[in-house]
């Protein structure tokens, strides 16, 4: 997770809910539908297992089922979770974290062990392809901020 020097990337990461922290690996936001069993609130962060718990972002339960049922293959799944991620709520959250990630890395993190197969995968890359569509935007903001004057001169001095 790096910044380009060129401009403005997504920062974005994925992890499993538990795991160490990485370092650079940024806020660790929990997709996962329920929060960790047996696990309370304020362990969640010490624990590994999430900073902010985001269940909007969650795949439908439904849609949980079928795939880990063997009804259907991770292609229908993850075209499924995508179109589930047009709901309005969805897409916001999804482009707020989109803006912040160009400028705070975040990771998306759930229980699944395989990530290949797990709507994580699914849910940075939606988050990457809204980043993208902003960033000309803020770096144009950035450029124009009254901080981009003090970087310029502290470059020179």
């Amino acid at each position: 997770m790096k910044r380009s020097p060129s401009g403005l990337t997504p920062l974005l990461g994925t992890y499993r809910y538990g795991a160490d922290r990485r370092p650079g690996e940024g806020l660790r936001i929990g997709a996962a539908r329920f929060v960790p069993r047996g696990v309370r609130r304020e362990d969640w962060q010490r624990k590994g297992y999430l900073d902010v718990w985001l269940p909007l972002l969650a795949p439908s339960a439904e849609l949980v089922a079928e795939f880990r049922h063997g009804h259907i293959p991770f292609a229908t799944f993850a075209r499924r979770y995508r179109s589930e991620m047009k709901s309005r709520e969805s897409s916001q959250v999804i482009e707020m974290l989109a803006a912040v990630s160009l400028f705070q890395p975040i990771s998306a993190g759930c229980y699944c062990e395989d990530e290949s197969v797990c709507h994580r995968s699914v849910l940075v890359k939606l988050i990457a392809s809204a980043a993208e569509s902003r960033r000309a935007g803020f770096e144009e903001i950035q450029a124009n901020s009254p901080l981009a004057s003090l970087r310029d001169f502290e470059s020179r001095a």
